[in-house]
């Protein structure tokens, strides 16, 4: 593995950094203009993208958004209080809960799916561009 970096490293993975951000705050603004916060909204994408196959329940969606079961179960229950997802009783002794969306959470997120994926085809190829540059530079950061 290179050990040190060159200038052209830190700018290439300066750069991938700023579109990842620049595209995670217009997530994060859309949430909030469409009354979400954007943990919520995360949530309930994550709850749509989950294989059919797979039970939807507190776990998957904290590996998902990568934080701890309990703060799962706050943004769930903050989203049922508000009607966008609701639980359902599962397994053989009804303990299992499982998670949907109502029809309003299944109506904001596809807007909101609809204004991200405007988004990325407007600011995507910036993004792809930075992403292959950090990994063709030097290989210092990703090698």
């Amino acid at each position: 593995m290179q050990k040190s970096q060159t200038l052209a490293d830190y700018e290439s993975l300066v750069e991938l950094r700023h579109q990842i951000r620049r595209f995670l705050h217009f997530s994060e603004q859309a949430a909030r203009e469409a009354g979400l916060e954007p943990r919520q909204h995360e949530s309930m994408a994550a709850l749509k993208g989950l294989l059919r196959e797979r039970v939807r329940r507190f776990g998957e969606v904290a590996g998902r958004l990568q934080i701890q079961h309990h703060s799962a179960v706050e943004l769930v229950n903050r989203l049922a209080a508000g009607g966008y997802v609701r639980r359902h009783r599962g397994g053989e002794d009804g303990r299992e809960v499982l998670l949907s969306l109502t029809p309003k959470g299944e109506k904001i997120l596809r807007t909101l799916s609809l204004h991200h994926k405007a988004e990325l085809r407007t600011r995507g190829p910036a993004l792809v561009a930075a992403l292959k540059r950090a990994l063709q530079t030097g290989k210092g950061f990703l090698a």
